[in-house]
């Protein structure tokens, strides 16, 4: 099978002794669109320093669209394009300057970047501000100028780390289309995020990573269907100083004066639920499922191990 990325027996030690990653081994089919989650520290920083050869493996292999990154590591890096985290351009350069610029790095003509730069410029909602110096557009607009770099040399896999990381909600939204219509179009994608939500809409396959150790990789779909829990916040028309006191099935959390968080497995029935609380003369004005499937089955990953 053609993959993305191959990845087999990846191990990291830093000079410190810290191990950061511990064989690893998953593959990335072409095409796809792939979430690697895992909470601060686990190892996806690392991981994709290796992929960008930002940093050097201990041990294990690593292919890009089958090029060995060791043995040909200029085709490997030629088919990656890179969001990181960090804002990486001169906030003085006008916006158009910081794309064409790196295409530059990859041996494009600038007569042949800049139709590229302002295609993409224009895909993001930014065409309008290509002759503005970075530092005039707001957090939301770096963010996308960060995406147009990555992509203005074509590549094959895009690698997003946090790509909405402070972004309000609309325009998370519209990179969300975006970034779903590249995937459309042939554009391998790898998504670490902090927004569960983001990975469950977008992402096909999943890997969860923590402490340097793939601890799931597998489907999203077939994730969450392992998936047994399910939140909900009610709202009550009078005020609560304390949580309600529901029997043991119910897992019951105080949010504020007016509202608490329910947890429950799923088949429990809501109807016993809601005879309890009328039992405790508790009049609920709302409710809301508040449950993020892919949220509560990371978090019980987690914390199991």
């Amino acid at each position: 099978m053609n993959y993305a990325i191959d990845i087999t027996q990846l191990n990291k030690t830093y000079a410190n002794g810290h191990v950061a990653l511990k064989d690893v081994s998953f593959q990335v089919q072409t095409g796809d669109f792939f979430a690697l989650l895992g909470p601060n520290g686990a190892g996806k920083s690392t991981l994709i320093s290796i992929l960008t050869s930002l940093c050097q493996k201990t041990s294990g292999g690593v292919k890009i669209f089958g090029f060995d990154q060791d043995s040909q590591s200029q085709q490997a890096k030629s088919c990656i394009g890179v969001v990181p985290q960090e804002l990486n351009f001169n906030p003085y350069d006008k916006v158009i300057d910081i794309v064409v610029n790196q295409a530059g790095y990859y041996g494009i003509a600038r007569a042949q970047a800049k139709p590229l730069a302002l295609h993409y410029l224009a895909q993001l909602g930014l065409l309008s501000k290509a002759d503005k110096p970075a530092i005039a557009l707001s957090g939301g607009m770096k963010r996308r100028v960060m995406i147009a770099k990555a992509l203005v040399h074509q590549p094959k896999l895009l690698i997003l780390d946090e790509p909405t990381a402070g972004v309000d909600i609309e325009l998370r939204r519209s990179l969300w289309d975006f970034l779903s219509e590249i995937n459309r179009m042939g554009t391998t994608i790898v998504l670490t995020t902090h927004y569960l939500e983001e990975a469950e809409n977008l992402c096909r396959n999943i890997a969860i990573i923590h402490h340097g150790e793939i601890l799931k990789n597998t489907s999203m779909s077939v994730l969450l269907q392992t998936v047994n829990k399910e939140a909900f916040i009610f709202y009550a028309e009078a005020p609560l100083l304390v949580a309600p006191a529901l029997s043991s099935q119910f897992h019951v959390r105080l949010l504020d004066s007016h509202s608490f968080e329910v947890l429950m497995d799923q088949g429990d029935n809501l109807n016993s639920l809601f005879l309890e609380l009328i039992r405790l003369g508790i009049v609920i004005s709302s409710m809301r499922n508040k449950t993020n499937r892919l949220e509560a089955l990371f978090l019980d990953l987690i914390k199991s191990v």
